[in-house]
This record gives C-alpha cells, structure tokens and sequence, in this order.
C-alpha cells in the first residue's frame, strides 16, 4: 500500500467514526428533549451554538491546520467531541438548556475541525490528477453522509435500548477508537512553511467566494426542513422513534451512496487527451464545472414544487412528504458531491486548508440558518412553511451558481 493511500484510509477511518456519533447525538437529542416536552423551537436552540460554532471553527481552523498541520487539527477535533459525548452522560436534571448549548458549542468546534482536516487532507494526498480527486473527495463525503445516516438510526436505537446518558457514554468509547488512529498521520501534515497572517482566512478568490454563497443557500434548504420540522413532524402524525430514526437514517444513507457514486453518475473519468480542467465546455472530461452545479441547484426547485402543491391539495400523509423528500435528496446529493469538489478544484495544495475552511464556514452558515428557521418555520406555519423557504433557498443558490459559468470562463477553468 503507497503511503497516499494509508494516509487516505486514516483520514477516512477516523471521519467515519467522527460522523457515526457526530448523527447518532443530532438525533439522542432531538428525540431525547422531545420526549422531555420542549417545543420544536426550544430544541433547534440547543443547535445554536454547535452552528454557530462551526462558521467560527471553519475559519479559524482552515489558518490553523495550515501552521501545524492537518493532523493536529484532526486529534483536537476528535479529543473535543470526546469531552462533549460525556458531558451529556450527566442526570436529566444537569441538562439545562445552557448546559446542553455549551456541549453541542464543543461538538460543533470538534466537528467543523474534523471536516476541515478531512477534507484539505485530501486534497494533498490525491495526486493523481482531478479524476483521482473527484473519485476520493466524492467517496470519503458519501461515505461519511452514509455513516452519518447510520449514526440517526445507532441513535434512535440506543435511547430506546440503553438511554440517553448510556448512549453518550457508549458513544465516546467508540470515537476514542478515531483518535488513536489519527496519530499514525506524520507530523505537520499539511503545514506550510511561509506562516500565513490571521487575516488570511478570509477567502479573497472570486471562485471560492461565489461557490461559498451557493452553499450556504444551499445547505440552508437541507436543514431548513431536516433538521427538527421533519422528524417532529413525523413523530406528531405516529411515528415512533424507531421508525424516525430509520427512514432519517435511510434518507441519509442513500444521500451518501449517491454522492459515492457521483463520478459515475456525473460522468467524470481519467482524462487522455486535450486539456484538463476548464479547457473545454463544463470540464466533465475530469469532473464537473460550475454548468453541473447551476442544473442540479435549479433541479430541487422540482421536488420542492411537487410537496408543496400535494400539501396545499391536502395530501400530508407521511409517505408523500417522505417519498417527496427522497427525490429531493437524490439530487442533493449531487449537489453536494459537485460543491465538494468544486472547492478543491479551485484551491492550490497550499491554500486547500484556508480555503476549504472559510468555504466551509459558508456551510455551517447555512446550516446554522436552515436549524433556526427549522424549529420557527415548523412551529408557526408547519411542514408547508419549512418546505416554502427550502424552495426560496435552492433559487437563490441556483442565482448564485450563475455566476460561477462566467468565473470559469474567464479563468479558463482553474482555480488559485
């Protein structure tokens, strides 16, 4: 095995981890204060802090793997969430709101950090040209989305089984398998030697500034239903926690196997002949430009539009809104696998770690919009009202995207 390759299958390994507990807490808590009788609202605030968090932990991440190494950020990611799993391992009693936004502020910084070295680490291990990267960034996302899924039902299942407090303790057990793993990387990975100032987190690329905005729309739809309107929903017409737990889990599953499976379905293959990236149309000879993000952002306008005109005929069963929401993450997740790659597309080796940081800030921008207006949108104007900002957002993320055409032109095709 070339040593790409095992640094490759340890940043995977311990992202799975990450991500397996990283969903199986989203859905202890969502269910657990639920059943203690918060309101959909109260319980997207317990999310505040860990979104929050995550814009603030993406930028200042992104300067600080790039001056002590990738591997760094990753065990200090891992060791905070750790710290977070027991802080929820305390009686019902000590789970006061702060108490619990304080726990998810730490489990949000642990997460965007384990992301952000991820994702950069990849970039500087895949070095046979965009194909290979395309392949790995897609597979090492919907790997990770598909664990993440698994992570809801693990979840689900472990507060009927052994409770909540049981649940985190089993959990940070597990996640301690991850850190270990993290220190066979080599030292300084990912570091560069030119030490770069604090103010150089801040993306100046039009490319990645333009692709950040998309995203933070983007994602912003995702949560805005996903996060608490659906399982709340589904729970108010019967459901039980099992049976959320599973389809959330499923939903999330099929997103990450059709992100894996990206390459395929996009048409992206090692190139031969003719010019790599952005010499040609929309650079699908070696992965996909900004034409392939514009259509697959406008093409969620098309679920969205079909749930909300079922809902406003009446028809709210659970199988229509759910199988609705299926599609719609079908074609999400090409979205995503696009973006992803898109990223690090546009990023020298150099500056990956900077700019998939403050690009992933927009991502936890999004999803720090999508979570509060999940629970308001859901309390004042129901499912229909979630549903009614998920399609305003796809718009605006497909407006954005736009942009990006001219972008590549202009630049022929490349990024930094």
């Amino acid at each position: 095995m070339n040593q790409a390759l095992r640094h490759y299958l340890t940043i995977t390994g311990n992202y799975w981890l990450f991500t397996l507990t990283d969903g199986a807490i989203r859905m202890l808590v969502v269910l657990h204060f639920y059943q203690l009788g918060y309101s959909p609202f109260a319980i997207a605030m317990l999310f505040l802090f860990y979104e929050f968090f995550g814009i603030v932990t993406n930028l200042v991440g992104g300067w600080l793997g790039a001056r002590i190494g990738l591997n760094r950020t990753m065990q200090v990611g891992t060791a905070l969430q750790i710290v977070a799993l027991l802080m929820l391992t305390v009686p019902d009693a000590w789970l006061t709101v702060a108490y619990v936004m304080l726990a998810q502020a730490l489990s949000g910084i642990a997460k965007d950090l384990n992301k952000m070295s991820a994702k950069a680490g990849v970039k500087l291990v895949a070095r046979e040209g965009n194909a290979q990267l395309f392949r790995w960034v897609a597979w090492i996302t919907g790997s990770k989305n598909a664990l993440k899924g698994a992570g809801f039902f693990l979840g689900a299942v472990l507060l009927a089984a052994i409770g909540f407090q049981g649940a985190m303790g089993l959990l940070a057990g597990l996640l301690l398998m991850g850190f270990l793993m993290t220190l066979t990387l080599p030292g300084g990975f990912g570091a560069i030697k030119a030490k770069t100032g604090f103010r150089q987190m801040f993306a100046r690329k039009p490319l990645i500034n333009w692709l950040a905005a998309a995203r933070l729309f983007l994602f912003g739809a995702r949560d805005v239903w996903f996060v608490v309107a659906l399982p709340v929903f589904l729970v108010s017409i019967g459901w039980d926690f099992h049976w959320v737990g599973a389809y959330l889990a499923l939903w999330v599953i099929g997103y990450g196997v059709v992100q894996s499976a990206a390459p395929w379905l996009l048409g992206a293959r090692r190139p031969k002949d003719g010019p790599r990236l952005g010499g040609q149309g929309d650079g699908s000879r070696d992965g996909p430009g900004a034409r392939t993000a514009v259509i697959w952002s406008f093409a969620l306008v098309l679920p969205l539009s079909a749930l909300l005109l079922a809902i406003a005929s009446g028809q709210t069963a659970g199988w229509i809104i759910t199988l609705g929401l299926a599609f719609f993450g079908v074609v999400f997740a090409l979205n995503s696998a696009t973006h992803s790659y898109l990223v690090l597309r546009y990023s020298a080796d150099e500056k990956a770690s900077q700019n998939v940081g403050f690009y992933y800030a927009a991502n936890a921008g999004g999803r720090l919009l999508g979570t509060v207006l999940s629970g308001a949108s859901y309390q004042w104007l129901g499912i229909a009202g979630s549903l009614g900002f998920a399609l305003a957002f796809v718009v605006i993320a497909g407006l954005l995207s736009l942009r990006l055409v001219a972008l590549e032109s202009s630049l022929g095709g490349e990024g930094d």
